[in-house]
């Protein structure tokens, strides 16, 4: 009887420190949401501060997933040889410094290197949040996964309302960044007082939560790649959405600076959404599903955008739409790798240089025409974006299939 005791309150501890890492893990998220989304409407401001026009300052959209696209890779590294807490307070505390001090610097180099800087601990708190909460909850991940991921949601939904607000009460932005300084510097210190996860171990031949069995779920380069990719179509679409829809907005007369604000923010309000609603989701359908659906309905509404690009109301129920079915993507694609891999830190970041590549050059791309062509690029951009994921989707599902397929094969003759 004592030593049942023992163990029951061994189990009651070890889900005490499980829930209460789970927390932290979705305050940083929160957290990462309010920096992210801080960017996308405040580019022509941040130009203006440096003398520049738009095509100039998308170079820091660029310089920022390319910080990310590092950022993540030297993290991943970094959460599989060490203590993943400390790395992720540090990080977090690094994110508020540099808000504070981008909004002051004189000019735009000063400024593209900063926007590089934040990207860099954007990706490692990204890449960090991922991966601890996998190690944490294991084959039990998929809705912990959306749900920490509508905590991203619900940052990136209050961020532009802070900034709005900040530009109504001072005229500017600075005292906006400097708000969401202040309420991301104290979740570094929640963070840093939890103890840190460790890799659980697994064996070479598991089952997927659907109960389909698998060769091995080591390494599996081909599928790593398609992810990759996959994500790099995603991010790309998703970051150049939030980053230009403001600007997209202003510049065809749909609305001034804050109606804009308003616009970006109902698009992470959007995936804000859809993600709170993935959760049960998660526990319902299979990855696989959720992405069909997710998919189907993005292509959808990127057809609303470019049919009727110049209609207010298509723009915001186009808008809504693509938050609304981008949201659990991201999450969904992470669980759905790890039935067919062991996920570690290397790996999540693997998948983060294929996002943070997508955020880079997509954005980017948008940046360079849009002035040249007309602000309509950027909807034609994350259209072909979006369509493009498709494909590779299908892809994915074809080598999972025939990947199964060959494990029940090898078991038989065994």
């Amino acid at each position: 009887m004592t030593l049942q005791r023992v163990l029951a309150k061994t189990a009651v501890r070890e889900n005490t420190v499980q829930l209460y890492t789970t927390v932290g893990y979705f305050v940083a998220f929160v957290a990462l949401g309010l920096a992210y989304a801080a960017l996308g409407p405040t580019l022509p401001d941040l130009a203006a501060l440096v003398g520049t026009d738009l095509t100039r300052i998308s170079y820091g959209l660029a310089a920022r997933s390319l910080g990310y696209l590092v950022g993540s890779v030297v993290a991943g590294r970094l959460y599989d040889l060490i203590d993943g807490h400390p790395v992720m307070a540090g990080v977090l505390l690094l994110t508020a410094l540099l808000l504070v001090v981008i909004p002051l610097a004189p000019v735009l180099w000063l400024m593209i290197a900063l926007l590089f800087l934040i990207g860099a601990v954007q990706g490692a708190i990204d890449v960090g949040g991922n991966t601890l909460l996998v190690w944490v909850h294991g084959d039990k991940v998929d809705p912990y996964m959306n749900a920490m991921h509508f905590f991203f949601g619900v940052g990136a939904f209050v961020s532009p309302l802070i900034i709005a607000q900040g530009v109504l009460i001072s005229g500017g932005i600075r005292w906006a960044y400097w708000a969401l300084a202040l309420l991301i510097a104290p979740v570094a210190l929640i963070v840093l007082r939890l103890p840190s996860p460790r890799p659980a171990g697994r064996s070479e031949v598991e089952r997927t939560g659907s109960g389909t069995p698998v060769a091995s779920r080591g390494q599996d380069l081909a599928l790593v790649a398609m992810i990759a990719v996959f994500f790099f179509l995603y991010v790309g679409a998703e970051s150049g959405f939030g980053g230009w829809i403001a600007s997209y907005a202003r510049a065809t007369g749909l609305g001034d600076a804050v109606t804009a604000a308003y616009l970006t923010s109902a698009f992470w309000g959007a995936l804000t959404l859809g993600r709170l609603l993935s959760i049960p989701l998660a526990a319902r359908f299979s990855p696989r599903q959720v992405l069909t659906g997710d998919l189907i309905g993005c292509s959808i509404s990127m057809s609303i955008l470019l049919l009727w690009p110049a209609a207010p109301l298509a723009t915001w129920v186009g808008t809504l739409g693509a938050g609304l079915f981008m949201a659990s993507m991201f999450p969904t694609t992470l669980s759905l790798a790890e039935r067919h891999m062991t996920i570690s830190g290397t790996i999540t970041s693997l998948f983060f240089v294929g996002a943070s590549l997508g955020g880079m050059i997509l954005p980017w791309v948008i940046g360079q025409f849009f002035e040249r062509v007309g602000p309509h690029v950027t909807n034609v951009t994350n259209a072909a974006a979006v369509a493009a994921s498709v494909l590779v989707f299908a892809l994915i599902v074809f080598h999972t299939r025939q990947r199964s397929t060959d494990g029940v094969a090898a078991e038989g003759r065994l």
